[in-house]
């Protein structure tokens, strides 16, 4: 880290952080939001969840065991969950550049130099946290800089809309991807941001599966002939992504489907339901879920800005959140379609929500 680079965080109502600077040189516009996890930050640099958002943690040491590089994305276990990283910035409260892990490869510096990603150190993120709570998340700009800057142009350019850009189109694959080739019966993902962790839950239970990229139509599933669908997570308001609305509906009629985070929200809005934002969302690994069904509680890994509101009389909610009473997951009242709000490939429990992908095989 340059002793040169400093940096400033710059909030839409004029709240303004100095601290030091690392990784890349840059400007970042994006939505404050905070994460209450103590370890995982490769896993939440790299999730495409978190596109254009700025990322700041709550634990206040960030960087102790680095970053294991070496792994591709796509292998059968890396801490990778996308290809780069997604965030638009990073905030920390105290950075640790000489990280001690056998499999660390780089520290947090370095790698997000490398993906052109700005971050921000020594301030307070106690303060900034109690602030988003009052006032909600908001727009952000992140600046790492050597030689001064002008934070008031900064503030007056500061225009971004979180909820009006479709970052699914910006994160989703090109073209169809293929894992677990090996195995026989295929299932289709569509891929609206998805997590990789996801990907490999499936293959480990012996799915071939089918990544489709977000704008993939009815059609584009049917040929692949899958056993059912999967709804991956992804970044942004659910509520603009109409043609994906149309496509799940269609896909409700013809095969079981599992919906994971933007996933639910999108299968909410499809079979008549709404969604609302929340005023400074569910980031973390300590959130408690309460399954309806069975009466206990699970402890899960949660990152979404957004929540499902009204359901329409097909949909019946199975699990709800013990802090608030969001809903968390929701299954039909006569097809095999179900979904979760949280990550069941996420580890905070570290197996409660493992069963999700059993439930969704039997389905098959």
């Amino acid at each position: 880290m340059s002793v040169n680079k400093h940096a400033v965080l710059v909030l839409k109502d004029g709240t303004i952080i100095y601290g030091k600077g690392f990784g890349a040189t840059a400007t970042k516009v994006g939505e404050l939001v905070f994460n209450t996890s103590m370890m995982g930050y490769q896993e939440a640099l790299t999730d495409p969840s978190y596109a254009g958002q700025i990322l700041l943690m709550t634990y206040p040491l960030i960087g102790n065991y680095g970053v294991d590089a070496k792994d591709k994305w796509d292998s059968n276990y890396s801490w990778f969950e996308s290809r780069s990283v997604q965030v638009e910035g990073f905030a920390v409260r105290e950075l640790n550049n000489l990280p001690e892990h056998r499999e660390a490869t780089q520290n947090i510096d370095k790698f997000l130099s490398e993906a052109g990603a700005p971050g921000i150190c020594d301030i307070d993120t106690r303060y900034i946290v109690r602030h988003i709570r009052n006032a909600g998340v908001m727009p952000a700009v992140l600046a790492t800089y050597e030689n001064g800057i002008d934070v008031k142009k900064l503030l007056d350019e500061l225009t971004f809309k979180y909820e009006n850009i479709n970052f699914v189109e910006r994160v989703t694959t090109r073209e169809p991807l293929v894992f677990g080739k090996e195995n026989k019966r295929t299932v289709t993902l569509i891929d609206y941001g998805v997590k990789m962790n996801i990907v490999r839950e499936l293959v480990a239970r012996k799915l071939k599966v089918i990544v489709l990229p977000s704008f993939a139509n009815t059609q584009d599933v049917e040929k692949y002939e899958p056993s059912g669908v999967v709804l991956s997570n992804g970044p942004g308001d659910p509520a603009i992504l109409k043609d994906a609305h149309e496509t799940i509906r269609q896909l409700a009629n013809k095969f079981p489907i599992l919906g994971i985070c933007l996933g639910h929200q999108l299968l909410a809005h499809a079979l008549g339901g709404t969604t609302y934002k929340l005023k400074f969302g569910h980031r973390g690994a300590n959130h408690p879920v309460l399954n309806k069904l069975t009466g206990k509680i699970a402890i899960t890994t949660q990152n979404h800005g957004y929540a499902v509101d009204k359901l329409p009389k097909d949909l019946e909610i199975t699990h709800v959140n013990v802090n608030d009473g969001t809903i968390e997951g929701m299954k039909h009242t006569s097809k095999q379609i179900f979904s979760v709000q949280y990550h069941p490939e996420a580890s905070p429990g570290p197996r409660d929500s493992k069963y999700i992908f059993d439930e969704f095989v039997k389905m098959l």
